[in-house]
């Protein structure tokens, strides 16, 4: 396994790759890697020949008064788990690399970024689209690999991708989830060991949402209630949303008569966290 820190060096690399046939994998992260990220890595290990992951804590996705500073930043670890699972190339570029000394450029996507985490993190897209389109300019992969747990920002990337012709295939991967079902991310350290009982209800809500939806429910207020009334049994536990939408245009309907997108944000203690499940009403 090789590490570059400079896209000059990311390109040769990956050049002399392409140069003999090999399909490129990039899985874009920023570090504190767990089971979700190494479930990334091994899927474009079997995928492809040569594998990328970047490491870089993007400044430009997090919003005023949220965890940039304190964001954990294990490299050394997370680079004996890239050599363990197989990857060919780790990049971990500087803040400067990535962004040079006044970024004037930016790539944003309208309507997929407005609902859900749009209306509570302002400019977040607009951060994460942008780096998601420098590090698919600097690696120029084949594929790249992200998960359903950032539901929104996969149908934000993959949309980006489409409406620039982009030549690279996004896939999404199965959300990776505790014994309990809560999904697995890095702020789950910072629950203590009540809050990550209470947000178990996360996963509980949405799975009710299937359950509903499956016995002939459609309407969507009354779904979200039920959610909602879930989510109440931990009073520490603040909402930000429960929505459920259209799984491609994130548009709100009344009734469910598609495949939709069932998400959830809340606050715990230190911790915001997401998820979300797709669900479809099947054949009619």
């Amino acid at each position: 396994m090789e590490i570059a820190e400079t896209t000059t060096s990311v390109r040769e690399k990956v050049k002399a790759a392409r140069s003999q046939g090999k399909k490129i994998g990039l899985v874009p992260t920023m570090g504190a890697l767990h089971i979700g990220h190494i479930a990334l890595i091994e899927r474009a290990v079997q995928d492809c020949d040569f594998v990328v992951v970047s490491i870089f804590v993007n400044p430009t996705q997090f919003c005023p008064g949220e965890d940039l500073e304190n964001y954990p930043r294990p490299l050394e670890t997370d680079l004996e788990i890239c050599e363990k699972t197989g990857v060919d190339l780790v990049f971990t570029p500087t803040t400067e690399q990535m962004y040079g000394t006044a970024n004037l450029t930016w790539v944003t996507v309208d309507k997929l970024t407005e609902p859900l985490c749009g209306r509570f993190r302002p400019g977040h897209f607009r951060g994460v689209t942008t780096v998601c389109a420098k590090l698919f300019n600097i690696v120029l992969p084949d594929v790249a690999y992200f998960g359903q747990k950032d539901g929104q920002q996969a149908i934000v990337i993959k949309k980006m991708v489409a409406d620039l012709n982009m030549p690279l295939q996004i896939v999404v991967c199965t959300t990776i989830r505790e014994p309990d079902g809560l999904a697995v991310s890095s702020r789950n350290q910072y629950l203590t060991a009540q809050q990550k009982k209470d947000a178990a209800l996360i996963y509980q809500s949405l799975r009710k949402c299937e359950e509903l939806v499956g016995g002939g429910v459609t309407d969507t207020e009354s779904i979200i209630a039920e959610m909602r009334q879930i989510l109440s049994r931990a009073p520490a536990m603040e909402i930000e949303y429960v929505n459920i939408l259209d799984a491609e245009t994130l548009e709100q309907i009344d009734s469910i008569d598609r495949k939709v997108l069932a998400a959830v944000a809340v606050k715990l203690g230190q911790a915001r966290l997401i998820d979300n499940i797709l669900v479809d009403v099947g054949p009619q």
